[in-house]
Parts: structure tokens; sequence; C-alpha cells
């Protein structure tokens, strides 16, 4: 078995996530802490935090969309700022349907 393999599968154990979870919500709160020092390190530190969020949480998942659907604008910055798949999907048919 792959080392990758073996990575896949132990995010796919629930109290893994439940751990990687726990961990997001503690970068995302240190993040105005972190954020006093100079430099960008707050930016950098709440974006890897919203990241394992949204990565092991349903529910997060479900507040982002939510989110999105209520403020389109502001969710397509945090798009492009966690460089999601979907996102680029969506701005390569725009492209496309505006080249019709």
């Amino acid at each position: 078995m792959k080392i990758v393999d073996r990575w896949r599968a132990l995010g796919r154990n629930e109290h893994i996530r439940l751990m990687l979870f726990g961990l997001g919500c503690v970068l995302v709160a240190l993040a105005p802490i972190v954020g006093l020092l100079p430099g960008p390190g707050g930016i950098l530190v709440f974006a890897l935090g919203f990241g394992t969020m949204l990565k092991n949480s349903l529910w997060a998942k479900k507040r982002y969309v939510a989110f999105k659907r209520r403020w389109p604008r502001h969710g397509a910055w945090a798009d492009w700022g966690l460089r999601r798949k979907s996102a680029k999907r969506r701005i390569a048919r725009a492209k496309a349907a505006q080249a019709d």
C-alpha cells in the first residue's frame, strides 16, 4: 500500500476527521492573535484553519454554501482564496458562455 493511499485512508477515519475539524477551529480562533504580529501570518493561519474545517466537516460545508448563496460576491473571494476547483470550473463555464 502506497503512502498516499494510507494517508487517504486515515482521512476517512471519523475520529481523525473530528480531530482535524477541532484543529481547524483552533487555528481560526488563533488567527486574530497571530494577526497582531507583523506580516500576513493571521491571514495564512485563518486560511489553513478554514480549509481544514471545510475539508472535514459537513456542518461547515453547509454553512459555507449558505454564506455563498446569501453573499455571492464574498463567496467568490473565499473561493479564490481557497483555490477551490469548483470556482475554477464556474469561471471556465462563464468564459465559455461569454464566447458563445
